[in-house]
C-alpha cells in the first residue's frame, strides 16, 4: 500500500466522526423540543395563534364608562371656556370700567318740544291752579309728543285755557279716546293748533267704580260724539254733555262692552 492510500484511509474516520448521521439528528430533535417548551410560560399562546383576551368584569366596565364620560364632560367644559373668553375680553371686566363707559357716553339731546311742554305746564299752574298738572313728559315713542296729565277737577278750566290762550291756541280737538287701565279709567284728548301746527296730548284720570270726567263739548264741538262713544262702551260719565246717551249699542243694552270686567250675556257673541 502506498503512502497516499494510507493517509486517505486515516482521514475518512475523522470525517465520519465529525458528521452527525441524519437518523441521530432526527432522534435528538424531539428530545430538545419538550425542553424548550418547558421554558415558555404556560399562559403564552403558541406561535402563530391570536392571544386570548381576558373578559372584563362589571366593575371594570363601569370604571371604563365613567372615565369616558368624565373625558367628554371635560372636553365640553374646555370648549365652553374657550368660547367665553372673547366675550369676557370684549365686556368691561369690572364695575368701575362699566361706570366709566356709562359716564363717557354723551347724554341724549333734549327734545325740541320740551320748551313747549314746559311752557304749557307753567301756564296751567299760573292761570288755572298750582295743582292742575299731575304729570308731564315727552312721549318719545310718538314723535316727541308733549303729554300732560291734568287733574280731573281742573280739566274744564284747563281745556278752556288750551282753547283760548294765544300761545296754546289749540282750536281743534282731533280725537278723544277712553282707556280701561284696570286700576282706573283714563280719557285721552289730542289737541291741535290749526295756526301753529303744535299738538298736545292731555290725559284725565277717573275712578273706575264711578268714572266721571267733565265734558268739554262746550269747548270743542268735536268732543260730542267721542264722549258719547266712550260713555257707551266704557261707561264713563261726562257731566255737562248736552246729549249723553248710547251711540253704538241699543238703548236697552246691559253693561259696557269695552270694560275689562265686562261679561257678555251670550257667551257665543
Amino acid at each position: 500500500m502506498s503512502e497516499e492510500e494510507k493517509r486517505a484511509g486515516e482521514q475518512e474516520p475523522a470525517i465520519e466522526a465529525s458528521q452527525t448521521p441524519p437518523e441521530q439528528a432526527r432522534a435528538e430533535a424531539p428530545a430538545a423540543e419538550p425542553a424548550a417548551s418547558e421554558e415558555k410560560p404556560a399562559s403564552a399562546p403558541a406561535e402563530g395563534e391570536a392571544p386570548v383576551r381576558r373578559k372584563e368584569t362589571d366593575e371594570e366596565k363601569a370604571a371604563r364608562r365613567k372615565a369616558a364620560l368624565e373625558a367628554r364632560e371635560a372636553a365640553k367644559a374646555a370648549a365652553a371656556l374657550a368660547a367665553a373668553k372673547p366675550s369676557a375680553a370684549a365686556a368691561p371686566s369690572t364695575g368701575t370700567e362699566a361706570a366709566e363707559t356709562a359716564e363717557a357716553a354723551p347724554p341724549p339731546p333734549p327734545s325740541p318740544n320740551q320748551p313747549r311742554l314746559d311752557r304749557a305746564v307753567q301756564l296751567l299752574r299760573e292761570l288755572v291752579a298750582e295743582d292742575a298738572v299731575e304729570e308731564a313728559a315727552i312721549n318719545e315713542l310718538n314723535d316727541d309728543l308733549p303729554t300732560l296729565v291734568v287733574k280731573n277737577e281742573r280739566w274744564l278750566e284747563a281745556a278752556k285755557l288750551f282753547r283760548s290762550h294765544q300761545e296754546l291756541n289749540t282750536n281743534y280737538l282731533r280725537n278723544v279716546s277712553g282707556v280701561d287701565q284696570e286700576t282706573h279709567m283714563e280719557v285721552v284728548y289730542h289737541l291741535l293748533s290749526m295756526d301753529s301746527g303744535h299738538v298736545y296730548a292731555v290725559k284725565v284720570r277717573t275712578d273706575r267704580e264711578r268714572p266721571s270726567v267733565p265734558s268739554v263739548t262746550p269747548v270743542w264741538q268735536t268732543a260730542n260724539w267721542n264722549e258719547r262713544e266712550i260713555y257707551d262702551l266704557l261707561g264713563i260719565d261726562f257731566p255737562g254733555h248736552p246729549d249723553l246717551r248710547r251711540i253704538m249699542m241699543p238703548d236697552d243694552w246691559v253693561g259696557h262692552p269695552l270694560r275689562k270686567d265686562y261679561v257678555p250675556l251670550d257667551s257665543e257673541v
